[in-house]
């Protein structure tokens, strides 16, 4: 008979940790905050806003646009995917701090756009995204008649 150490909360504490992890995160990229040892979310992006659109650039150097995905969840999360493939070369590594393999970064926009009408291109290494605003959500002039 094998025996199992009973820890019931294991998956809990484990699952709460994360959730906080990518809390604590989320709070450190609003605030355009990065300090030593914590990873800041991969690729680096900006995100600015006027009337009409929401804009985000997104810095991918060295992508090739087939291997690059992007998707609006919810009306208000972007997702931008892909994978950056091994580059073989001959010889030895001194410095490697160009990250390979899959990545994937979900950036929760300040409120809902509209999905068919997010234009986006790739020009030098830089993927410029704009979304424009949801109708709802755009100022309205309010006209005010004096009696």
């Amino acid at each position: 008979m094998q025996l199992m150490r009973w820890e019931p909360y294991r998956n809990y504490l484990v699952d709460e940790m994360g959730r906080f992890r990518g809390e604590v995160g989320n709070l450190f990229d609003r605030l355009g905050v990065s300090l030593p040892g914590l990873a800041v979310g991969y690729p680096p992006v900006n995100v600015w806003e006027d009337e009409e659109n929401v804009y985000v650039e997104a810095e991918l150097p060295g992508m090739k646009l087939e291997h690059l995905e992007l998707f609006v969840r919810e009306g208000n999360e972007l997702t931008v995917k892909g994978e950056r493939p091994a580059v073989e070369e001959k010889g030895t590594w001194h410095r490697r701090e160009r990250g390979i393999g899959k990545f994937e970064r979900v950036i929760e926009l300040p409120f809902p756009v509209q999905p068919e009408k997010v234009v986006a291109r790739f020009e030098q290494g830089v993927l410029h995204v704009t979304l424009p605003k949801s109708e709802a959500v755009k100022p309205r002039r309010i006209a005010v008649k004096a009696e």
